[in-house]
């Protein structure tokens, strides 16, 4: 499997963080199967990646963290969810987080930097909540129901947000909220152990269980004038190229499907032929269509990640490339996995088998952001404003 990194590994600190990873992967995938079974966080995972400095990664050396940058992240999250697949969309938000505001510099410095400093000495996590029941995807830019109002010199926040992953290990969450009346949207810094702050055990779905994406339930959450961190600034934000953490996931899956399938082939020998099911044309053609398709989109996702990080000057442009990324990694993802069954047949659907798994997981990037008709309309537009 080594070709399929190798290519990607381009200097020393790559090397050394990637081979790192790669142990921890190698036992994440020897779990993955009894958390998504229990439908349990995987805090031995996360313990694990803790203690390796991970949640770290990019967070700005001047804070303490590594400082590394969007290549590094989305080439070692692909490895991780190769292993655990929950694992890595877990981690990928909390890193995430880090690196946008550490390519953006919204927030006040000394607020930054205690935050990171939190990370780096006291293994904190952190995630976004922003969906919500009423609005879906905050991608799509409806406002929040979750409100902030004034009192005094505190905020109090009423509200509930959906799909909060790593709820029952989060230490602190980026609340997004209507600020009063104004018609505006903020994000608060709140800590989880505060007064007023529940998670509802909600997650029940067939597909990255791991993640315990539950509920955060808010009710009458004081926190102080200060933890307004920032406030809605629209067309002068950035591309989320951070998001690129959610097609090197899934990607991922694909790859931990498409080994699977490989090794089954290599190894099934049924009396009706002479050899292994690999010597089958069909299996071959199968074979390297999963080929052909990783191919394809890992190819897209580590250039324009290289693209980000090598060409500063072109980011504010490279909202629709980004966008493409995920729905080509994503689709393909999902194709390889379905080769990779059709390769196995029947077996594959056995609760025993891996690929079922990966199966119900890969299916879940279809529906994180940015979701298809969105790509496709950014896409369309581009072309049309030429």
């Amino acid at each position: 499997m080594s070709y399929l990194y190798d290519a990607y590994i381009k200097n020393n600190v790559q090397q050394n963080w990637f081979k790192k990873i790669d142990a921890l992967a190698e036992k994440f995938a020897e779990r993955a199967d009894k958390y998504d079974r229990e439908s349990s966080f995987p805090f031995k995972n996360v313990d694990e990646l803790k203690k390796a400095g991970y949640l770290s990664l990019t967070i700005p050396k001047e804070f303490g963290g590594e400082g590394l940058s969007l290549y590094e992240f989305v080439l070692l999250q692909e490895r991780i969810a190769a292993g655990d697949a929950a694992t890595a969309l877990c981690l990928g938000w909390h890193l995430g987080c880090f690196l946008e505001l550490a390519e953006e510099r919204t927030w006040k410095e000394e607020t930054f930097r205690s935050l990171c400093e939190k990370v780096v000495q006291d293994l904190a996590l952190v995630n976004r909540a922003a969906s919500e029941p009423a609005t879906g995807s905050p991608t799509r830019g409806g406002m929040p129901q979750t409100k902030a109002v004034k009192q005094g010199d505190n905020w109090v926040i009423n509200g509930t947000k959906t799909f909060t992953s790593m709820a029952p290990a989060l230490d602190y969450a980026i609340v997004s909220a209507q600020i009063g009346d104004t018609g505006k949207k903020g994000n608060f810094l709140v800590d989880m152990k505060q007064e007023g702050v529940s998670i509802e055990d909600t997650w029940n779905t067939v597909a990255m269980r791991g993640t315990r994406s539950d509920d955060l339930v808010l009710k009458d959450v004081k926190v102080s004038e200060e933890a307004l961190v920032e406030e809605e600034r629209g067309k002068l934000d950035l591309p989320k190229a951070w998001l690129l953490h959610i097609p090197a996931c899934y990607l991922g899956v694909a790859v931990a499907a498409r080994n699977e399938a490989i090794n089954f082939a290599k190894n099934y020998k049924p009396n009706s032929l002479p050899g292994a099911i690999a010597e089958v044309p069909e299996v071959q053609r199968k074979i390297g269509e999963m080929e052909l398709e990783l191919f394809k989109a890992r190819e897209l996702l580590y250039t324009t990640a290289a693209k980000w990080v090598d060409e500063p000057e072109a980011r504010m442009d490279m909202g629709p490339s980004l966008m493409a990324v995920k729905h080509v990694a994503t689709n393909s993802a999902a194709k390889v996995v379905d080769l990779a069954m059709r390769i196995v047949g029947a077996r594959s659907l056995a609760m025993s088998s891996p690929l079922q798994r990966h199966y119900r997981d890969v299916r879940a990037g279809l529906h994180n952001p940015p979701m298809d008709d969105m790509v496709i309309s950014a896409m369309a537009k581009r072309a049309l404003n030429e």
